[in-house]
């Protein structure tokens, strides 16, 4: 194997394979980089990764003197590609039949010598499934930033490290809670079939690495081989880059009877004012400890800290309609939520203090609606995204 790329194109094609890598791969081959060069086509090299939960392949451009294929570690690697100087990369394998023992990588006055892992050992990656439809990259990066915020991080509790993905016809709706807070956004894509209804459980992690990588993609394609358990697959491809998931088993929490249908009050404030204002008054916040919010009319105050402690205030301009309400968050979830929104006004719905609120875009002071870009929505049309939070209980 023989071959030579650009630097730059060689450490994002690295980055990209090599970010599914296991940590503590159950079998040594799994922690290695698969290289495979091909001449023909005017000169490919292809990356893969595989640790038979998720598969990532990118294909790049380059210069092929010898076809070949090398199995090499795939962190040493990528450490070496981010370090190279900026000049053409040469790699070449030697020390004996069928790929070599060592792979060697020149660039400039740098060189390294790479010890190679048994490649006849190393796993097929999944065939893609069936295509069930596309989206645009930064549509789709967009919403799953929106929504993969409010997955659970407690792997004790696997179903709720997944983002449900519920496609009916030409809607996809993403949801994801970890039991303090929901996330639900739905957005439009163009499916394979007019007619397609299908639900997936993705590993809310493994969704956000893939979405922010192909976020500047003109097209990826989703495919999906829903199965029961724990067979299902789904890809994604887009950009010369593939990649494969297992589906999460297990029942995702009725999410849609949470959401309230009616709300005895609405608050429109300006989204960055209150994203600093939270900011501020959450610096005397201990942890667990919640900031409070006073909503009367035409105004928000803010609170944190009580008794001996450290206390801060601050209010802010806002809109009411209904009844005056306090109401308690913890800090980090709701400046999650804010920041999730996409929109200059945020509008904040509630039922009751120990009741959950739902936060939405709002396209100005008066609260209209914004649509998941931002953009005022038409009147009646629910906000394509949704951030509903649990409130703190207020002792006394």
């Amino acid at each position: 194997m023989k071959f030579r790329v650009e630097r730059d194109v060689l450490a994002e094609a690295v980055a990209w394979a090599a970010r599914s890598l296991p940590q503590r791969p159950p079998v040594p081959v799994l922690a290695g980089l698969l290289l495979e060069a091909d001449g023909s086509g005017g000169g490919t090299l292809r990356l893969s990764s595989f640790d038979y939960e998720v598969s990532a392949r990118v294909e790049v451009e380059a210069s092929v003197g010898e076809d070949g294929r090398a199995l090499v570690s795939g962190r040493l690697l990528a450490d070496i590609a981010r370090s190279l100087p900026p000049q053409p990369v040469e790699f070449a394998s030697s020390g004996g039949a069928g790929g070599g023992t060592k792979v060697v990588v020149t660039c400039g006055s740098a060189r390294f010598t790479l010890l190679t892992l048994p490649d006849e050992e190393y796993p097929a990656l999944p065939d893609m499934p069936g295509a069930a439809g596309t989206f645009t990259g930064a549509a789709f990066a967009g919403a799953v930033a929106q929504v993969a915020v409010a997955a659970g991080r407690d792997d004790t509790l696997p179903v709720l490290t997944g983002v449900r993905v519920e496609i009916e016809g030409d809607a996809v709706t993403l949801a994801a809670t970890d039991r303090y807070r929901l996330a639900v956004r739905t957005l439009p894509w163009s499916p394979a079939q007019p007619d397609a209804s299908s639900v997936a459980l993705v590993p809310a992690r493994t969704l956000t690495d893939t979405a922010k990588a192909l976020a500047a993609a003109d097209e990826v394609v989703v495919a999906l081989a829903a199965g029961s358990g724990g067979e299902g697959l789904i890809g994604f491809d887009g950009a010369a880059r593939r990649t494969t998931s297992r589906l999460l088993d297990g029942e995702f929490p009725k999410y849609r009877s949470l959401l309230p249908s009616e709300s005895s009050s609405r608050a429109t404030v300006h989204t960055a004012g209150l994203v600093e204002a939270v900011k501020r008054v959450a610096l005397v916040a201990e942890r667990n400890t919640p900031v409070r919010l006073a909503f009367t009319d035409g105004e928000v105050r803010l609170e944190a800290g009580t008794g001996d402690e450290a206390q801060a205030s601050e209010s802010l301009q806002a809109t009411l309609e209904g009844d005056p309400i306090t109401i308690a968050f913890n800090p980090g979830y709701l400046l999650d939520g804010l920041g999730a929104i996409d929109a200059s006004y945020a509008r904040m719905s509630f039922t009751a203090p120990t009741r959950p609120a739902v936060i939405t875009g709002a396209a100005g002071p008066g609260g209209d609606e914004a649509d998941g870009d931002g953009e005022g929505a038409d009147a009646g049309r629910p906000s394509d995204y949704r951030y509903l939070l649990m409130p703190v209980r207020l002792s006394g």
